[in-house]
Order: C-alpha cells, then sequence, then structure tokens
C-alpha cells in the first residue's frame, strides 16, 4: 500500500482521534485556543520572549446529491506548521518580525470527480498542488512608530492585499476575491511567490498599501509544486509582475467595527486575448496565434461591517464583495458575493450560523470564441460558457471547545461554470478547523 491510499483513512482517524481527545473531560480547559494546551506553561514563556507557534489542521468533506456524474463523497484536508519571530523581544530589533508557514495538502475534488463542471471550488481547501508549500518566508519591518510598515520575502499575494475571511467552503465566498477570477497570476494561499508590499497608514483609520508580486506560470503547475513547492528558491521562467494598490477604511459604526477597501491591479507580463488572432481576426475561424496584450488588469471592491451586538463578539456582521477583470484576457471576468454571519446563536457565545450568495460570470468574449469553434467543428462541439455560476451556502458552526470548529454546510450550485448544459448540483459539506 503506497503514501496515496493511506492518507485518506489517516487523515480521518487523526481527526477523529484529536477530536475524542479534546472532548475528553480531562484533556484541558474548555478555553484554551489550543487543543495541546500551553505546554506546561511553555508556549506563553516563548511567546513572551518572542516566538510565537501557528499549528493548525482543517478537513473539508463534501457530498454530492445532484449534479454532475456521480454522487460521490470527497475529501480534502490541510495542515499548517507556522512560527512567528518578534525581532525585537529577541534581538533588539525595532519594528522587525519575521514569518515562516509551511503547509500540506491532500486530497480530492469533488468538483472533478462527479464531473460538476464548476468554476469555484467546492471545497476551497483543495488546489495549487497536493503537496508540501512553502506559504510564508517573509520579513516584516515597521517605521515611524508603525505607521509605515514593510514586508518583503515569499509572500500569497491573497494573504496581503484583497484579505478576506474564510468561514465558507465554497471559494466563492473564501479569501481574497481577485484570485477566484484570475488565479492564473494572483496567487492566494497555500502557494507564495517572491514579492514586497508597502503599508502607508495615513490616519488612525485609514491606510494605502501597494505591492509588488513576482509573476512566473511555474507557481500554479501543480507538477512543479510536488516537485518544488517547498523549496527556497528563485526559479526561472518569471513573465513579469503583478502590482496591486488598495485603500482601506477601518472605522466603527455605533461602536461595531467595519472594514472597507477599494483596489485595482496590473499585471505587466501581459496575456493572450480570448477571440482574436494577431491579424485582429476571430481565432476560432482564422486560425493562426492569439493576439497578445501588453497587460492584464482589474478592480475590487471588499465591504464587511457588523451591524448588531457587542464589538467583535455576539451579533450579526454582512458583507460584499466585487471582482472585476479585464474582458479581453481573463475567462472569468467578475464576481459579486453577499452575506451575513450571526455569531453567538443559541447563547453559545463560540457558535454562529453564516449564509451568503454569490454569482460568477464567464467572460462573454470566451463564450462568442467557443461559438465561433462550434461552427467551424460542428462535429466536436463545446460547452459554451458565458454566463453566470449561482452559488449559495447555509452553515452552522459548533464549536464544543475554542481549539475545534466543525462547520456542517449545504451548497446551491445553479448552471455550473457559468452555462445552462451543465445540471445544478446540491452538496452537503463538513469544514473543519483545529488549532493545536
Amino acid at each position: 500500500m503506497d503514501l496515496k491510499q493511506i492518507r485518506k483513512p489517516l487523515a480521518a482517524s487523526t481527526v477523529l482521534a484529536l477530536l475524542g481527545l479534546a472532548l475528553a473531560p480531562d484533556s484541558h480547559a474548555d478555553d484554551s485556543p489550543y487543543l495541546f494546551g500551553d505546554w506546561n506553561g511553555t508556549r506563553t514563556r516563548l511567546e513572551q520572549e518572542g516566538i510565537k507557534f501557528d499549528f493548525g489542521y482543517g478537513f473539508e468533506a463534501a457530498h454530492n446529491f445532484s449534479g454532475g456524474t456521480k454522487h460521490i463523497t470527497r475529501y480534502t484536508d490541510q495542515w499548517k506548521l507556522g512560527a512567528s519571530l518578534d525581532l525585537d523581544k529577541l534581538w533588539g530589533w525595532t519594528g522587525g518580525k519575521f514569518d515562516i508557514y509551511i503547509t500540506d495538502r491532500n486530497g480530492r475534488n469533488i468538483g472533478a470527480d462527479a464531473q460538476i463542471g464548476n468554476n469555484q471550488l467546492i471545497q476551497e481547501v483543495y488546489g495549487r498542488g497536493q503537496t508540501w508549500h512553502l506559504t510564508v518566508f517573509a520579513l516584516d519591518q515597521k517605521f515611524f512608530d508603525g505607521k509605515l510598515e514593510w514586508r518583503i520575502g515569499r509572500l500569497p499575494v491573497g494573504e496581503d492585499l484583497a484579505t478576506f475571511t474564510c468561514d465558507f467552503q465554497n471559494l466563492t465566498f473564501c479569501g481574497a476575491p481577485p484570485g477566484n477570477i484570475v488565479g492564473d497570476y494572483w496567487v492566494n494561499w497555500p502557494t507564495s511567490q517572491w514579492a514586497t508590499w508597502l503599508k502607508l497608514n495615513t490616519t488612525a483609520t485609514t491606510y494605502v498599501k501597494l505591492g509588488a508580486y513576482q509573476v512566473n506560470p511555474n507557481y500554479i503547475d501543480d507538477s512543479w509544486a510536488r516537485r518544488n513547492g517547498w523549496k527556497l528558491n528563485f526559479p526561472g521562467g518569471t513573465t513579469g509582475a503583478l502590482m496591486p494598490l488598495e485603500f482601506g477604511w477601518t472605522p466603527n459604526a455605533n461602536g461595531l467595527p467595519g472594514i472597507y477597501k477599494i483596489g485595482g491591479w496590473y499585471n505587466n507580463s501581459g496575456g493572450k486575448d480570448l477571440l482574436l488572432n494577431s491579424a485582429h481576426q476571430p481565432l476560432a475561424l482564422a486560425g493562426g496565434t492569439a493576439l497578445q496584450r501588453s497587460g492584464r488588469y482589474g478592480g475590487y471592491l471588499e465591504m464587511m461591517q457588523q451591524v448588531s451586538g457587542d464589538a467583535g463578539g455576539k451579533g450579526t456582521t454582512v458583507f460584499f464583495n466585487f471582482s472585476q477583470a479585464d474582458k479581453y484576457t481573463s475567462a472569468t471576468d467578475r464576481q459579486i458575493a453577499m452575506g451575513m454571519e450571526y455569531k453567538g446563536i443559541f447563547d453559545r457565545p463560540r457558535d454562529f450560523v453564516g449564509f451568503a450568495v454569490g454569482a460568477t460570470h464567464a467572460n462573454s468574449r470566451l463564450g462568442d470564441y467557443q461559438r465561433q469553434y462550434n461552427e467551424a467543428n460542428p462535429t466536436t462541439p463545446v460547452k459554451v460558457l458565458d454566463g453566470y455560476e449561482y452559488v449559495s451556502e447555509l452553515f452552522y458552526n459548533w464549536s464544543p471547545i475554542a481549539s475545534i470548529n466543525l462547520r456542517p454546510n449545504l451548497q446551491y450550485i445553479m448552471h455550473p461554470g457559468g452555462t445552462t448544459q451543465n445540471r445544478n448540483a446540491f452538496i452537503l459539506g463538513l469544514k473543519t478547523s483545529i488549532t493545536f
């Protein structure tokens, strides 16, 4: 039996064993943020001295009740091993911090295995190569009492700009939205690239942030990631740089926190036109090579605001996200998502419920190319993708102890991939997280 064959039962057994340990009456205090507690005070002492650890495990299972070609169950998971070093506490390096995170992903993608045809992942933790990744390796430096911050190293752009929570299991509502529509160059967790950014806090509640991220197709090649994803190297094949700019506002409305972001990006490595050839004729009909565009670009708007309850605690939070990419090179060019979460349901302070709806648009220019291709190749037609994929998700988060979250969810996917030719899918999911 090889490693791949034992990973699934090993992962499931590990979750059950850890859950059993956590629920045991003497395992550790109910309110500890860590499953294994404070290591008899060692963890707190190390943090006071400048060394903070971050170990976690996430598991996402999904069963397809309708849609696609198979009614099956699949799982995928991720291990996270991280540490943050406070350089001021350790060596007297004022304002300095160093972070390192390594991740390992395993499992299967239900959307692909059941042939659902979905655009956005049903299990957001799947992807970018089911293997080890060097996810963060970065130095962070603050200047002028924290008004200016600089970060450099190996970074996932979605952890720095357009950042968004990942409470939902469907990718439509998880992580930096631009990475959901132009993921071939806007790279979210767990993949990183060499990068740097600057953040200027213009007031106590406003900031501006500018970044530059290496664009290299190798980073999103699964076969390359399996061989090199965990290595600290500078691979050949860099095509340019992704340069995002973000303006942020973090107000308090009646004492309740909110965060508002507006941003844009430009990728100077360019891209191939979806519809036209180099002579500006229809590519599918006239043939030739695709017209090369000099740059790729887009913009985003994110809003999240707590509207009731206690600041940062029990109450309702609402959100709205919008991302738009250029129409010339982006097969998926638009995403809209909105939803809410209510914390403290049934007077359980750690439990919460969430509901969201979203739509991801397949570029109409790609649809035009596909129609023209079918006209030229009537015996081997392809599906025309030029509409919206609509997704809704409802979840309940049960936290038996502070270090464990179990999140059953229901997902409904209408017009997967942006076409009525794919059957709608109804999914039962389970998302878990454990902090060690």
